[in-house]
């Protein structure tokens, strides 16, 4: 029968004890991570420093003392080229772009994930003429406006407008896609 103080029932297996840290677990860990992930470098460091606590908290170690080979780790990814925020910052800024999502949703997701202000603000800065074409997906996707049944449409335009600017849009932009017609007109 299974204690209350026991989550783990009869043949769960133990926790898995942590590996101790060396400069080689960390360039494997490292590489393991990257294989999956297209992470930028601050992403990476927050990652492998997480792997570092969990070890040291369990043999008793102190973090600090593996500072310096978690620099030279995520220094070997970034000069080797495995690791790009500007590739990053792109391809990422790009996606969230076609799903609809304003310029400043992307810049703050950017932000969230460790990319530099900087890059943040050149890789958004070009974006300003889609961001009505991103209004207009954002609204598609949520059925607002145009794409909400006709009789609802007048009831709900206030709602519809704060919605897309809870999502980031302007007003006079969220004004122009819930004002307008289903597709845009050539």
């Amino acid at each position: 029968m299974m204690d209350r103080g026991d989550r783990r029932g009869e043949g769960a297996r133990p926790a898995r004890v942590p590996r101790r840290i060396t400069p080689d677990y960390l360039q494997r860990a490292a590489m393991h991570y990257l294989e999956r992930y297209s992470v930028p470098a601050a992403q990476l460091r927050r990652v492998l420093a997480r792997k570092i606590a969990v070890s040291c908290r369990h043999h008793g170690e102190d973090p600090a003392s593996h500072a310096q080979a978690l620099d030279a780790v995520v220094a070997r990814c970034v000069a080797s080229g495995l690791v790009d925020d500007r590739r990053f910052a792109e391809a990422r800024a790009a996606t969230l772009r076609r799903k609809g999502q304003s310029q400043r949703a992307v810049a703050a997701r950017l932000s969230a994930k460790g990319v530099s202000r900087e890059l943040v603000g050149e890789v958004t800065a070009g974006e300003a003429s889609d961001e009505l074409t991103a209004a207009r997906i954002a609204a598609k996707r949520r059925r607002l406006g145009p794409w909400r049944a006709a009789e609802k449409r007048a009831e709900s335009r206030q709602k519809d407008l704060a919605a897309l600017a809870r999502l980031g849009f302007a007003y006079a932009t969220a004004r122009a896609v819930i004002d307008g017609e289903a597709e845009p007109s050539r």
